[in-house]
């Protein structure tokens, strides 16, 4: 039982047969706490379970819960891959009680797991306890039978937990494993403390407290305990290893990189290795989890890790984007414990290989620009910060890589005058988390929660309801009633209206009772289960615990379920049309139209446009009832339900299919199956038709397509058709025959440009007219020489005139200046066996400066111009006459 995965099962059976409940791994984008840009602990997803805003089923739980450390201003990303604990990503094993047990069983069901259970040798550990729990101190000598110089007390804030300057706090007990005598470093609070002999292995945080405010702290009711024991640093203990690096995980997935490189993982290359491995992980989890990689924000640092093993891929020799190659490794050694990597598989290979193919060219005119920046710098030298930070900005080469980049040669970069340089540009969104997202849920929904309990949803079967009001908010206090004009958040014990959520908007209505009406503009979801309906009290008042009956807008309902169900034959088809990695990264189901935006690289074809809309009308037509079943989410999934990125689902989700695939593997089965909350039609043919129109760029990797469905389509549909009747109308041809005749009007056209064309070059060359104002050619400089000024002649047609002109003279030099609201362009050719004594280039550039213009360019028997003053044209030719005699 040393294998990562045979050491997170044990941790997790273990706190089974005792008595918790085994919690699935939280999103590595926190749901209830949005000042943090990742999951970075165990105890997240319990925040408010630990301050009491929120109740679950359960008093004890386990968790492997995935966490990434690599955000904000101070993080240890340069340091990963070349220390031995460094990590991006990591699992942290926690038990938590909830003001169920405390100290003693915490410190007994920690030392009988790692002592009995995982058999580490009881004289390879010792704890820390804060310097003032003597409780602490006094069970790991009942429990452990440790003596005092083995639990060591610290008067540090290293082992005191907080959750923030106020709420819940306490003091910890940290657990560390002697590597022995061979590895430097003393024990905790030593001198040598820092030193890699004492590993600390696990901690527990006893919470304890409440601290009010900064002086004035008093004891929690309901005492709890929070535990984080790192899987990589445990696996490396049972492993025998010191490593982290070399447990087996890694190794896997170090193995995988040599060989895709064909280069061994020693020496100078181990560090590479190292980090390719750390931030595989790390960019795969992030965007099974709904990352991608951006500017800023979450997606900003995804792409500095992702580019950060991507230049290390570079730094071993890969010739062709490498990191993708690297995820069925990674989803076999991590798949079974964590299923949205295989869920994700196709996106997150498609995403790596398409940031890698992109990176390529930033890294290429980085590292040139970094080496002609550095080349007389030596060993011990520094980058200057501005360079730094126009490497950053201007060339998009983060820092990061800079100084990886530099590492290796001995160079530093001076990061205070790159911090300067960026303050004074302004642009520190683009480097650090100022918190974004969603705003924090309020407090108020807590209390209301608590108070009134979950909202029942009545709405998949009716639009109609009865209910009591439980609960009323007004600018964000809880009040008992509401008066006329009002503008109110109303709670009701159940509820027909949809709280907005997973794309769909809310419903809108009216709630009606004795003596007043309310109209309901929208309906959002609180909290866990808790639906509010904002509200506007169009009469009379209405009270706490009053009567109401609720009716939605059926209009608008049928509309949005027609759109709602559309986008899932949308998303289907789309997977059908372009492929597997397509999934959806956003949505909007309105009454007026549906939104759905999804993963794919590049934008798509006017032919995959039709096979989409074609496919998806198919279905509808089918007319195919629409079913909805109720399955535990990992038995839905293994029957193929699509379960969608960065959701959010319980143990029991509604499972929705709709249509009788008709092409490929799938024919015959079930078209589309979501794991979907939302409201739908009873039958494909509800929907009417679908209108795709059009698809467009959101950000890097993914699309937006926009559509229309029943009564909205047939409108646009219609708009098209007298469109096109009035386009045929005009014209004087049946509709079937219009686009026929527009193509023979456009060749027409086109013929008639260029015999216009011809006509003006011809009379620009024969004279006689304005067109050929100065048409008779002369001796310049011994020379042949023809200058005009033609009017209707286009800039791209001066060129083919001078031509024309130098075969008319047949040696010597032309100059046609044409004109254009009031603009002039210029082009000078110089016959063949006159380019040595006149370049056209030299001579076009004159006649430019002439005209008002500067510069110009060409070949030297050929060259063009402007200006922006063609009343200048006689001057501009005297010029160039001037400019001939000048040269002899």
């Amino acid at each position: 039982m040393s294998g990562v995965n045979e050491i997170r099962s044990a941790f997790l059976d273990y706190f089974k047969k005792n008595g918790h409940e085994v919690v699935p791994s939280s999103p590595l984008v926190p749901r209830n706490d949005p000042t943090l840009m990742f999951t970075n602990a165990g105890m997240v997803q319990f925040k408010n379970v630990f301050t009491g805003l929120e109740q679950r089923p359960y008093s004890r739980a386990v968790t492997a819960q995935k966490c990434v450390r690599a955000g904000g201003k101070h993080n240890d990303l340069d340091n990963v891959g070349y220390t031995a604990r460094h990590h991006t990503f990591f699992e942290m094993l926690g038990n938590f009680s909830f003001g169920d047990y405390f100290k003693e069983r915490a410190i007994e069901l920690a030392w009988n797991l790692i002592t009995k259970e995982f058999g580490l040798a009881a004289d390879r550990l010792l704890v820390t306890v804060y310097h003032t729990d003597e409780d602490a101190a006094s069970y790991w000598k009942k429990i452990a039978g440790l003596p005092d110089e083995r639990i060591i007390r610290i008067a540090t804030s290293d082992n005191f937990w907080a959750m923030g300057d106020t709420g819940p706090c306490g003091p910890c007990s940290e657990i560390f494993y002697d590597h022995g005598e061979g590895i430097a470093g003393g024990p905790p609070g030593s001198p040598d403390e820092d030193g890699d002999r004492f590993i600390e292995i696990w901690n527990l945080v006893f919470m304890q407290f409440e601290q009010i405010t900064r002086e004035e702290r008093i004891d929690l009711p309901r005492p709890s305990i929070d535990t984080g024991m790192g899987l990589e640093r445990i696996a490396a203990v049972l492993q025998g290893v010191h490593d982290n690096y070399d447990i087996d995980l890694f190794k896997t997935l170090i193995h995988a990189s040599e060989e895709a490189t064909g280069v061994r993982a020693e020496g100078k290359n181990r560090a590479s290795h190292r980090v390719i491995a750390d931030h595989l992980r790390a960019s795969s989890f992030l965007i099974a989890d709904g990352v991608l990689p951006s500017n800023e924000g979450r997606g900003y640092v995804l792409r500095r890790i992702m580019r950060r093993a991507m230049r290390h891929a570079q730094l071993l020799g890969a010739s062709e984007p490498l990191m993708w190659r690297l995820v069925p490794a990674l989803v076999r050694e991590m798949g079974q414990a964590y299923p949205e990597l295989v869920r994700g598989e196709a996106l997150i290979t498609e995403t790596l290989k398409l940031e890698e193919t992109r990176f390529r060219k930033t890294l290429a005119r980085g590292l040139g620009l970094l080496a002609e920046a550095t080349e007389e710098l030596d060993q011990g030298g520094r980058l200057d910060g501005e360079t730094a930070f126009k490497l950053y900005d201007t060339y998009g080469f983060p820092l990061d890589l800079t100084q990886d980049a530099l590492r290796q040669r001995g160079i530093s970069v001076d990061l205070e005058g790159f911090d300067a340089a960026m303050a004074r540009q302004k642009a520190e969104a683009r480097a650090s988390w100022a918190g974004s997202g969603e705003a924090a849920t309020e407090t108020v929904w807590f209390s209301v929660k608590d108070k009134t309990g979950a909202t029942e949803f009545l709405g998949y079967d009716t639009e109609q309801a009865e209910g009591i009001v439980a609960a009323l908010v007004k600018e964000g206090a809880v009040v008992d009633e509401a008066g006329e004009g009002d503008i109110v958040s109303v709670i009701v014990n159940q509820t027909p209206f949809y709280g907005e959520s997973g794309g769909q908007v809310g419903d809108t209505g009216s709630m009606t009772g004795e003596g007043f009406e309310l109209e309901i503009t929208d309906t959002q979801k609180k909290g866990d289960g808790l639906f509010v309906h904002a509200a506007r009290v169009i009469k009379g008042k209405v009270r706490v615990g009053a009567a109401v009956e609720m009716k939605v807008d059926h209009g608008r309902r049928t509309r949005i379920r027609s759109n709602h169900s559309a986008t899932h034959l949308v998303h289907e088809a789309l997977r059908e049309v372009l492929g597997t990695h397509v999934a959806q990264k956003g949505s909007l189901v309105a009454p007026d139209r549906l939104r759905f935006d999804f993963s794919h690289p590049k934008p798509m074809t006017a032919e995959e446009l039709e096979a989409v809309e074609r496919m998806a009308n198919e279905i509808i037509l089918q007319n195919a009832p629409v079913t909805t079943r109720l399955m535990a989410v990992d038995d839905a999934i293994a029957e193929g339900a699509m379960a969608l990125f960065g959701e959010k689902y319980g143990d029991e989700v509604r499972v929705v299919s709709m249509g009788r695939a008709l092409h490929g593997d799938k024919a015959g089965k079930a078209y589309s199956v979501e794991l979907c909350g939302g409201t739908h039609v009873s039958s494909t043919g509800d929907i009417g038709l679908v209108r795709l129109l059009g698809d467009g760029a959101v950000a890097a990797g993914v699309r937006r397509i926009e559509a229309l469905t029943g009564d909205a389509a047939r409108r646009h549909l219609d708009e098209q058709d007298r469109r096109l009747k009035a386009v045929s109308a005009a014209l004087k041809v049946s509709p079937a025959d219009a686009l026929g005749r527009v193509e023979a009007l456009l060749d027409e056209r086109r013929k008639l440009e260029r015999d216009l064309a011809d006509a003006r070059k011809k009379l620009a060359l024969g004279g006689g007219g304005p067109a050929g104002a100065g048409a008779e050619t002369e001796t310049v400089a011994g020379v042949g020489f023809m200058g005009k000024s033609v009017s209707g002649v286009a800039p791209k047609d001066l060129k083919p005139l001078a031509d024309e002109g130098k075969k008319t003279l047949g040696s010597g030099v032309v100059v046609f200046i044409g004109e254009a609201d009031g603009k002039a362009s210029v082009v000078v050719g110089v016959t063949e066996g006159l380019t040595g004594r006149f370049s056209a280039v030299d001579l076009v550039r004159v006649a430019s400066a002439a005209l008002g213009g500067q510069g110009g360019g060409g070949r030297p028997d050929m060259a063009q111009a402007g200006g922006p003053d063609a009343s200048k044209a006689g001057e501009a030719i005297a010029a160039v006459k001037a400019a001939m005699e000048a040269k002899g």
